[in-house]
């Protein structure tokens, strides 16, 4: 089995792409169905954020599995497949490990290091494992990718400012205003996590007044709460209040993760033609978007979106940090798959050792029906004697074939063994069953494809490793 990737970010497709496959929450589960309904598919995590759109996933085989995950996402998001096609990215076995480990620490958001990821990635796999599409393969990759994401936080600069995208939203709003956001009057449309994020910029930029829209009364409550709970103004009102709150507003903050837009033109410029001497600056940072196209048309409205801070983040980057980031990144990622690697060989050096124990036993029987009259004491020691120069003799290969495992040419070691020892494939699979060692990734830690990362386009070919 082996781990791919498949999916679409900033980096790869326009804002207009993303919002079109973005997936809500409640969609997760009947898409992960389907991915493992498919038979090339055994585990999947789907992680759908404001700026990308991916699947993890272990398949048996590179063309099955890629065919499989683009139809169900191209038939979810109502794209022809080649349409889709260009937009996607897809890594392949150690490059897909590379790459989770990336996106965990933050290297592939838009924002470069923002710590957000994190937390998404976490709830991608919550969600994958309530639906039962993780296994022990993907468990064990997610969960390393989440610690080294956390380790390179901590041993790197790349997060100092901790920059995320709604705080350069709020970075172009504090420009759009001239006077700042010092003593500003903002309105977040969405109590969820993004808002909440919302309101802890705002309250450090000094704003006045924070006021929460949402259509859980109860939720935006709670995030108002909070606000003031840290020392700031802030109450909280249903949706149908946005036009009256507008009135007086600085900014808005819209992120709700609704599938369709929650504010309109018509309040918006209702609202502006109340104050003509004052302009608005609207943040939408929903996908798909939260706000009407038609409101960047209206008079004394400044609108900051994701398009706007795709154009100027690409690029955004601090080298320092993020060359050593990627420097442990990859030291990481080898250091994963060389103990992949290790645990790979660890079947057949446990059926060896079953079959040199063996072995000793039908000798040491034959030994009691030839001399039946051999007192116990010398019995014990002969046997004790044989294991000793059986365990001495399989001591040192054993351990430099778990050493070499770990090379990048590791994969050979077993059936190296196999083959002198004849010992039988199926024997040393039953030694470790998937539920116990996680699966089989031969085809993934194959050194041939360690490092693939390709497009639809540029697929590798099977690799004779893929089962």
């Amino acid at each position: 089995m082996s781990v791919l990737v498949v999916g679409l970010s900033h980096r790869s497709a326009p804002v207009e792409v993303l919002e079109r496959l973005a997936v809500p929450p409640g969609d997760v589960p009947k898409l992960l169905e389907e991915m493992l309904d498919g038979t090339h598919v055994d585990e999947a995590v789907l992680l759908s954020t404001c700026n990308r759109v991916e699947v993890c996933a272990v398949v048996d085989a590179f063309h099955g599995g890629l065919n499989h995950v683009t139809d169900v996402l191209s038939r979810y998001a109502g794209f022809e497949l080649g349409e889709l096609s260009e937009h996607l990215f897809v890594h392949y076995a150690g490059s897909a490990v590379q790459h989770l480990f990336s996106l965990a620490a933050g290297l592939d958001s838009m924002v470069v290091g923002e710590s957000q990821i994190l937390g998404q990635l976490r709830t991608a796999y919550a969600a994958a494992d309530e639906s039962g599409s993780v296994g022990k393969v993907l468990h064990e990759l997610v969960q390393q990718a989440l610690r080294v994401g956390k380790r390179v936080h901590a041993g790197t600069g790349i997060d100092a400012a901790g920059a995320s995208v709604v705080s350069e939203a709020l970075r172009d709003a504090d420009r759009a205003l001239g006077g700042g956001l010092d003593g500003a009057r903002a309105v977040i449309v969405g109590a969820g996590a993004m808002g909440a994020l919302a309101a802890a910029h705002l309250l450090r930029a000094g704003a006045r007044e924070v006021v929460v829209l949402n259509r859980s009364a109860e939720s935006g409550e709670r995030l108002a709460e909070k606000v003031r709970e840290q020392g700031g103004t802030a109450r909280s009102g249903p949706l149908t209040e946005l036009g009256a709150e507008l009135v007086d507003a600085d900014v808005l903050m819209a992120c709700t993760g609704a599938v369709g837009a929650v504010v309109g033109v018509e309040p918006v410029r209702d609202a502006v033609a109340a104050r003509p001497d004052r302009s608005l600056v609207v943040c939408d940072l929903g996908l798909p978007r939260d706000v009407e196209p038609a409101v960047a048309d209206v008079p004394g409205v400044s609108v900051v979106d994701l398009v706007t801070l795709q154009k100027r983040l690409l690029d955004a980057e601090d080298e320092g940090s993020v060359a050593v980031a990627r420097r442990m990144i990859a030291e990481e990622a080898q250091q994963y798959l060389a103990g992949q690697r290790s645990a790979e060989v660890t079947p057949t050096v446990t059926a060896l050792r079953r079959r040199a124990s063996e072995v000793v036993d039908a000798e040491l029987l034959r030994l009691d029906s030839r001399l039946p009259d051999l007192d116990s004491t010398t019995r014990e020691e002969l046997s004790r004697t044989v294991r000793r120069v059986v365990d001495k003799l399989l001591h040192t290969p054993t351990v430099q074939v778990k050493r070499l495992a770990e090379g990048p040419d590791g994969a050979g070691y077993a059936a190296a063994l196999r083959t002198l020892f004849e010992l039988d494939p199926q024997v040393a699979a039953a030694v470790a069953t998937p539920v116990e060692m996680g699966g089989d990734l031969s085809a993934a830690l194959d050194p041939s494809t360690a490092g693939a990362a390709t497009t639809i386009g540029t697929a590798p070919p099977e690799q004779g490793g893929d089962r």
